[in-house]
């Protein structure tokens, strides 16, 4: 089997997007991620940030947490839009091509990865 090494990605991002009107679902969403898994949280985002078109956090995990917290975010993601990339060191691919998308995907501003 030929292509990119999993070995390459050093973790992943997960980017759980809200607005005002689904704020208190991220927060019980992020909630339930404390307490279950073994992860860094970003801040709370209101408005865009970076290449996100939307209010965010980050939820940043280990490749060994992806094959249980991926499953537990489709399941408990409460109809929130969950955006998942791995961090190779390339952003613009991470971001673009190896996304994983749970629920509506959206466009994001790519320009913005520099």
């Amino acid at each position: 089997m030929s292509g990119k090494s999993v070995a390459a990605i050093a973790g992943y991002h997960a980017h759980v997007y809200y607005d005002a009107a689904t704020k208190e679902r991220a927060a019980r969403l992020r909630a339930g991620l404390e307490a279950a898994f073994e992860v860094a949280l970003g801040r709370w985002h209101d408005k865009p940030v970076g290449p996100h078109p939307c209010g965010s956090y980050q939820v940043a995990f280990g490749p060994a947490l992806f094959a249980t917290l991926v499953p537990w975010l489709a399941l408990n993601r409460d109809g929130l839009t969950v955006f998942i990339h791995p961090e190779t060191g390339d952003d613009v691919p991470d971001h673009r091509d190896y996304a994983i998308w749970l629920g509506r995907q959206q466009e994001l501003d790519l320009e913005a990865l520099g």
